[in-house]
């Protein structure tokens, strides 16, 4: 009996340890690994494309697969709970299957959609009381209750229940905010009690932007224990230096064993800076928001598609970049489809910014595996000047 019961609790090590840590940049805290979700390996750091209704907007699945080259999308619970409801996804399977997206999915637990509705929720121990942003009709989240969402919609990596605190809020509403996501992560945790098969489960490190409510928080979900730390309530305001500062706090304290994500992150340089203080993933609706605005990243800079210089400008849009967006329309092109608005517009330029950003990840694993992390973001740098300043600026 000892013996089978020892073989089963190797078994549920075996099923936790999903994260392989394979190299890491000599002169940075960067790092290069593999994720192991059910629908596939993740390789690691990667840029997660946001398809919040189980749809990156205005571009199908193939492309963001096939052209795009992406990894893992990121669905969202509050948003499918609304509409169109739990029922429906657990009929047809789960998101993968009603969505026939075929690769890992990683879900947020809408925690911070929620409290974001600051005029229509009130926030209690037990939960969250919301009304619906589609119909005002009133709704209530609990720990348990997104675990059982997230397990019906069988997503690869499921986030628990926290509060998220926009910039600016006091240390005392921050250390109060920490208390109840360690709390509801407990519950999350016992919800779904770790070397389950099947779903991952990671902790969300909150704290604003005070490191010791950071390390504290980190600490008491390394406590709990999960199968990855994602840090959540930056880059929602707060300078770029001081976001820095509180990831090189963290970086010692996380296990080097678990995936880290930074939720919500953000430019190409924001980015980079974060797999310099050792983030492993990231997420933002930026490149398909700023495509859909006609902002457009590229080898040569960030550059606007409406402005008039480019209305007879035959050269691709990126001459670097191997996308059926620059391999096949010229700027003038796509000049046109923007001030025409036409849908064609917002497909082709998302696409192309999606593939920038996987394209820079891919590139920041190659550089870290090869040693040259440091030479890689400089690069990139000198694309963004006025943007880097602001992560060396002072603080105020």
């Amino acid at each position: 009996m000892r013996k089978d019961r020892n073989i089963l609790c190797i078994f549920a090590e075996y099923m936790s340890m999903k994260f392989t840590l394979q190299h890491k940049d000599p002169s940075s805290h960067a790092r290069a690994g593999e994720l192991h979700t059910d629908h596939d390996v993740i390789r690691t750091p990667i840029f997660m494309p946001v398809g919040t209704a189980a749809t990156v907007k205005g571009i199908f699945h193939r492309d963001v697969r096939d052209e795009a080259r992406a990894q893992i999308i990121l669905a969202n619970t509050y948003h499918l709970y609304l509409r169109p409801g739990t029922e429906i996804l657990e009929r047809a399977g789960g998101v993968h299957r009603f969505s026939t997206w075929e690769g890992p999915m990683l879900t947020d637990s809408g925690g911070f959609q929620v409290f974001s509705l600051a005029a229509c929720r009130k926030l209690k121990e037990e939960g969250c009381h919301f009304r619906s942003h589609i119909d005002g009709s009133k709704h209530m989240f609990t720990p348990e209750k997104v675990i059982s969402i997230q397990r019906n919609l069988n997503s690869d990596i499921m986030m628990p229940l926290d509060v998220c605190l926009g910039y600016g809020a006091t240390y005392e509403e921050a250390e109060k905010a920490v208390k109840r996501t360690t709390e509801w992560a407990q519950r999350c945790r016992d919800a779904y009690p770790a070397g389950s098969a099947g779903n991952l489960l990671f902790g969300i490190v909150q704290g604003c932007t005070f490191p010791e409510l950071r390390e504290a928080s980190a600490r008491q979900l390394m406590n709990i224990g999960f199968e990855g730390y994602a840090i959540g309530g930056l880059a929602v305001g707060e300078p770029k230096n001081l976001m820095m500062k509180n990831l090189r706090v963290l970086n010692p304290v996380l296990p080097q064993d678990k995936p880290r994500y930074l939720m919500g992150v953000g430019t190409p340089l924001d980015i980079l800076h974060g797999i310099e203080a050792g983030v492993d993933m990231f997420d933002c609706v930026l490149p398909t928001r700023n495509a859909r605005n006609g902002t457009l990243y590229t080898s040569e800079g960030k550059i606007n598609i409406k402005r008039l210089q480019y209305a007879e400008d035959d050269s691709p849009l990126d001459p670097k970049c191997g996308c059926y967006t620059c391999r096949t329309f010229s700027k003038a092109y796509l000049r046109h489809l923007y001030v025409s608005q036409e849908l064609l517009a917002f497909r082709l330029n998302s696409l192309h910014n999606l593939t920038y950003f996987l394209d820079m990840v891919r590139g920041a694993r190659k550089a870290i595996l090869e040693g040259s992390y440091a030479e890689f973001k400089a690069e990139y740098e000198a694309k963004y000047p006025e943007e880097d300043a602001l992560f060396d600026a002072p603080e105020l």
